[in-house]
């Protein structure tokens, strides 16, 4: 295909080249992949500026996004593309290939430094999903952070650079500038812009951005980062967002109402931080799922009331493919029981049998197909088997079908159980609140009804 950018992919484009460090905060579906390789392609073969690029992305990505992309567009076919993954033997083979941009998966990042150390090849690294390193405690984070000196050119890419709070903006930046604008160390960070909220004792569970820290922080990066939203810069067809609301059967509800007593119990006269409210929070998003792991993993089906009301969405759909997220293995394998046309996501060949129709029910999990996959020409219709608080894998796993690229309107259906807590997590999305401090607090609010009498 010929490749005619949009006015902003070339603005993007001459961002990068013209930036040595820079983010690309672009929504999924903006076509961050071939603005990024674009823009390689020519300190590659143009100004000779860069010899080796490395792409650094979640493993499906790595496999089959930019690969793909790179035969897709005319002007970069003869880019040659190395996947450095698999097995030790496999990867080593892929890194002496004679290529110009190698893929590996995030995982592996710190392997890689250990193999190279100071004899880094690579002068331009390119992070596909740069808050992926948001955690400045990972292994991914420590070993990039290592070689970074030996970078010529360093590119983050992300539709969601803060997708819980700007805690998670520190580790992104500082692998773009090296701790420049916002301080050589996330202490030094959280010392200048928040302030301790919730704690017992030395243990501080959250940190509450000072008033104006918001706009400092942005200002210091606005001349590396630079961010588009999709309004206004791309023709989209309609996103038709609907909640399909699932009831209990009185028995149940019954078992739900019984489970969330027992577990809120167990936290009456505790400090209720993360670990638990998580705990419990994850046991009752199971059981309005339909079913509950027991101490062995083992799963007991409790109910097929998501199943039933599924079933009738893909009747609705009359034929039309249909893209199924799941948040747990038995929600998925209950899912392939009672629906024997459903195929998990696996590779990139199930990624290209979708594309081409031949699958009519994909199953995919949020974590697994949240970035850079792209679904879009399989189908318009998502369904969620039950919502979840992570806001960003939210809103990445929706693009992958609404995205650039897209002819149809594009529906997304949750199935969520009333009078449960995904309610409580449709609301956090909702106002695109911080998931962890969203179920912690509808915990806490449970368990005040509870010891007033009220549940």
């Amino acid at each position: 295909m010929k490749y005619t950018p949009h006015p902003y992919q070339e603005y993007c484009i001459d961002y990068l080249l013209s930036h040595p460090a820079a983010g690309l905060f672009l929504k999924p579906g903006m076509g961050k992949t071939s603005v990024a390789l674009t823009a390689a392609d020519r300190l590659l073969y143009d100004t000779f500026e860069a010899t080796r690029a490395l792409v650094i992305a979640p493993l499906r990505v790595a496999e089959d996004t930019w690969s793909r992309e790179s035969e897709k567009w005319d002007h970069l076919r003869h880019l040659r593309v190395s996947r450095v993954l698999g097995d030790v033997k496999e990867r080593r083979a892929a890194l002496r290939a004679d290529a110009d941009i190698y893929c590996i998966n995030r995982e592996n990042v710190d392997w890689l430094v250990k193999l190279y150390g100071t004899d880094w090849p690579f002068d331009l690294v390119i992070v596909d999903e740069l808050s992926s390193f948001r955690n400045p405690s990972a292994r991914r984070f420590r070993a990039l952070r290592k070689v970074r000196p030996l970078v010529k050119y360093l590119w983050g890419l992300t539709g969601t650079p803060r997708p819980r709070s700007l805690l998670d903006l520190w580790a992104q930046v500082y692998l773009l500038d090296r701790g420049e604008r916002l301080g050589r160390t996330f202490t030094e960070y959280k010392r200048n812009y928040f302030s301790p909220g919730r704690r017992n004792g030395y243990v501080i569970y959250e940190w509450v951005p000072r008033p104006g820290a918001e706009d400092e922080i942005y200002g210091r990066i606005s001349d590396i980062c630079i961010s588009l939203e999709t309004k206004g810069n791309l023709q989209m067809p309609e996103l038709v967002e609907t909640v399909r609301p699932v009831k209990l059967s009185p028995e149940a509800r019954s078992l739900y109402d019984s489970m969330e007593r027992e577990a809120l119990l167990k936290l009456v006269g505790t400090v209720i931080d993360a670990g638990s409210a998580a705990a419990v929070n994850g046991k009752l998003l199971q059981i309005a799922g339909g079913a509950v792991y027991d101490e062995d993993h083992v799963a007991h089906e409790l109910h097929t009331e998501k199943l039933d009301v599924l079933e009738d969405v893909l009747e609705e759909a009359a034929g039309e493919p249909v893209l199924v997220a799941y948040r747990y293995q038995h929600e998925r394998d209950r899912i392939m029981a009672r629906f024997p046309q459903a195929v998990q996501l696996k590779d990139r060949e199930t990624i290209a049998a979708w594309n081409r129709g031949e699958i009519p029910l994909l199953l995919v999990h949020p974590a697994g197909a949240g970035h850079g996959l792209n679904l879009q020409d399989g189908g318009h219709i998502i369904v969620w088997f039950g919502p979840i608080y992570d806001l960003e894998l939210w809103e990445q796993t929706r693009d992958r079908l609404y995205r650039q690229g897209q002819r149809s309107t594009t529906s997304m259906i949750t199935l969520v159980v009333e009078g449960t807590v995904e309610e409580d997590a449709m609301r956090s999305l909702a106002v695109k609140d911080d998931g962890q401090t969203a179920m912690m607090e509808a915990i806490k609010a449970r368990i005040k009804k509870l010891e007033d009498g009220v549940a």
